[in-house]
């Protein structure tokens, strides 16, 4: 119930569909003739996309959860395995053209072959399932061994986990596939801005990670972003949202332990 939930509430909290919401109020209170708090609305929304327009402010939300984990970590010798989060390919895209579409956040795949051939006898674990709920079918690791294939026969040595929805059940599936032993060292290799809430989650399941944090959006010290955009603007702060919104629910359903998980 909690992953339908989410993705239900998404879906009206993003911001670009909170503008539109506002925008058919104030249409719906001019045609009833309210026209005094239609044209508030209309005016508070003009300032707050002005607002989003000329203040990177979902840039600097990214930019603070990008930095959290060190990037490049130093790594011990003795590695024992590898855990890929999935959000890499376009599952439903990718079954109507039969063919493999990357969405995006390509590292975590790029960068999880290369520390899997530095470290030839970790154990590697890609887990992503079906995140969309209009299309319970369409599982990302069902294509992902076609993408893994093309970096050197990866895909043989692979283990790929096709169930988990979101953050918390991939960690919960690839802690059954794997079985870590406490003295074990493994890599966790997920995007950078998602890296806080995906280690607070394997924290909550007794299962300590090397965080490797990738596809990063920006320099360390970026704090401009991009021009004067309302579109570009309105992007960062909605993947800014997701992850906050997803930090606080986490936090309070129990999943991780602290609402900002930390180095």
């Amino acid at each position: 119930m909690f992953f339908e939930l989410s993705k239900l509430l998404w879906y009206i909290v993003q911001p670009a569909n909170i503008f539109l919401i506002i925008l058919l109020i104030a249409g719906g209170l001019s045609f009833c003739g309210i026209n005094r708090w239609a044209l508030r609305l209309t005016r508070i929304t003009a300032f707050i996309g002005l607002l989003i327009a000329l203040v990177p402010i979902g840039h600097f939300i990214t930019m603070n959860l990008e930095n959290r984990f060190p990037e490049r970590p130093e790594l011990p010798d003795k590695i024992h395995g590898l855990i890929i989060l999935g959000g890499v390919i376009n599952p439903k895209t990718s079954n109507s053209r039969e063919s493999i579409q990357i969405g995006g956040a390509v590292e975590r795949i790029i960068i999880g072959a290369e520390l899997a051939n530095k470290f030839p006898e970790a154990k590697v674990i890609f887990t992503g399932g079906a995140g969309d709920i209009f299309n319970p079918e369409a599982r990302e690791a069902h294509h992902a061994p076609s993408l893994f294939k093309k970096l050197g026969g990866m895909d043989r040595r692979v283990i790929f986990e096709d169930k988990a929805r979101n953050t918390y059940e991939n960690a919960q599936y690839a802690r059954l596939i794997a079985s870590p032993k406490r003295d074990e060292n493994w890599i966790l290799v997920t995007s950078a801005f998602h890296m806080p809430r995906a280690m607070g989650v394997f924290r909550k399941l007794n299962w300590e990670m090397i965080p490797f944090p990738v596809d990063f959006s920006g320099g360390p010290d970026d704090k401009l972003g991009s021009p004067f955009s309302l579109l570009i603007g309105l992007g960062q702060l909605s993947a800014a949202m997701h992850e906050l919104i997803g930090l606080i629910a986490y936090y309070l359903s129990g999943r991780t332990d602290t609402i900002y998980p930390a180095p």
